[in-house]
């Protein structure tokens, strides 16, 4: 991997920390919030043949640059015919250059790519983190358009910050190109939904 530093780690380096530090009136540049780890999440029917579980870690660890692990069941449950064990989704974990990386083509070529898209929900998780909800892994460049009419593999992006709250994450991923949706009402931050498409 190149050691060259990612572009959206120096564009928060060089512009959201001082703009920050200006707005919030921090004291020092270790005050403000930066983004920790990406987690990328993708579930999926374990009763579907096992083809379906290596199609979905492969498609993930391609969009992720980093190999997905197979999350298991930690119990049985009749009910859904789950037995203790059986893998029922996809799990990778970025930091560093990885999660630069991935933020910057998250932003900037795969929610764009997204038919009729008109930004995200600004609702955060009540601790400074911002979860996505992608339900079509074909907005993402590495993957074929062409999925020759298998069904979409969809995923959930958790974006964990150090911020100590809402309005200061909700800050801290505008300045880092995070494309919101231009709120409706004076109280952005209770839209219901984080599901960008």
């Amino acid at each position: 991997m190149s050691q060259e530093t990612p572009y959206l780690k120096k564009h928060y380096t060089e512009v959201v920390v001082p703009e920050l530090t200006k707005t919030r009136g921090y004291k020092n540049a270790h005050q403000t919030p930066k983004v920790t780890k990406i987690v990328i999440n993708s579930g999926f029917n374990a009763t579907k043949d096992k083809n379906w579980a290596a199609e979905v870690q492969k498609e993930i660890s391609s969009i992720a640059g980093q190999h997905a692990v197979l999350t298991k069941a930690s119990k049985s449950v009749s009910n859904f015919k789950l037995r203790e064990g059986m893998p029922i989704g996809v799990k990778v974990t970025l930091r560093g250059a990885r999660m630069y990386d991935f933020l910057f083509r998250l932003l900037a070529v795969a929610l764009p790519n997204i038919r009729d898209f008109r930004g995200v929900s600004r609702k955060l998780d009540g601790q400074g983190n911002y979860t996505l909800g992608i339900t079509d892994s074909t907005i993402f460049p590495e993957i074929s358009a062409d999925t020759g009419g298998r069904e979409s593999i969809g995923m959930d992006i958790t974006i964990v910050t150090s911020a100590e709250s809402d309005d200061e994450g909700r800050d801290l991923l505008q300045l880092m190109g995070m494309p919101y949706r231009k709120p409706t009402n004076p109280k952005p931050a209770e839209e219901s939904t984080t599901q960008a498409a």
